[in-house]
């Protein structure tokens, strides 16, 4: 999801980090190769590319399954809701009206609430721990950001939070993901996120933010439906080892929508 950070709420950030004093749990996950074949796949899945080559890194919804022989990423989104899954109305932001705060860029995505940690755990960690269950190999955790978005959440419940899915993934043997918000990138590293997800960070010229907080453990996905350049950002210096270029909707290759480039 592509957002707008808020200066004023950036600002106050590293005085929110430097209050959470406890450390996250250390991790020795192992971290997602820096060379390969590397393929986003949250709208369908496929074992191989197009043209029969090997993936070697894949990122794929939690209710998916690893992918056998690569370093598979789970997508957990933490923040908001996901269509289908059942969530208690104490876990929700609510606005001045009291009516669930409904992201507007995904309409059947509810905002979840960071105050109301004890109601949002139960649901996530068993998707974490699911996924290490299910044997990936880390976790991508999804709008880390909402709290530059929305004026109803307070940055120091979205970072707690935040923590608290790091050291869940980390206990369960996973490396976890930032995803998105370059903005925030280096006080995400801090907080004990692993790698980074950036989506579009060509279009919007920002993956030197990336790679200055995660040197090359970034995955790099763009989108055939802006006007990236994808020949420029495969020259850039500051491109991600693995960068690709994906229809939007990461449809399966039977799809005459499919589309699939890699730098």
């Amino acid at each position: 999801m592509r957002t707008v950070i808020r200066s004023a709420a950036l600002a106050l950030v590293p005085l929110a980090l430097a209050a959470c004093s406890a450390a996250p749990a250390a991790s020795a996950a192992e971290l997602p190769s820096t060379s390969g074949v590397f393929d986003y796949q949250l709208g369908a899945t496929d074992d191989a590319l197009a043209d029969g080559s090997a993936i070697d890194v894949v990122v794929r919804d939690a209710t998916a399954d690893p992918l056998d022989g690569a370093y598979s990423v789970c997508y957990v989104n933490g923040f908001q809701t996901q269509p289908g899954e059942e969530w208690d109305d104490d876990a929700l932001l609510h606005d001045a009206d009291g009516e669930p705060v409904v992201d507007p860029d995904w309409p059947d995505e509810f905002v979840l609430d960071p105050s109301a940690p004890s109601a949002i755990l139960p649901v996530i960690t068993p998707m974490i721990e699911g996924c290490a269950e299910a044997g990936f190999d880390a976790a991508e955790i999804d709008n880390l950001d909402t709290f530059t978005r929305f004026d109803e959440i307070d940055e120091d419940d979205a970072i707690a939070l935040a923590r608290e899915y790091i050291d869940v993934a980390h206990e369960a043997g996973l490396a976890i993901g930032q995803k998105n918000a370059a903005e925030i990138a280096g006080w995400a590293r801090d907080l004990g996120f692993d790698f980074a997800i950036a989506e579009e960070c060509g279009l919007y010229e920002e993956c030197g933010d990336y790679a200055d907080a995660y040197g090359e453990h970034v995955l790099q996905i763009e989108y055939t439906d802006t006007d990236v350049d994808f020949d420029a950002v495969c020259a850039s210096d500051d491109r991600a080892p693995l960068a690709i270029l994906r229809d939007r909707d990461l449809v399966a290759q039977s799809d005459p929508d499919y589309a699939y480039a890699a730098c």
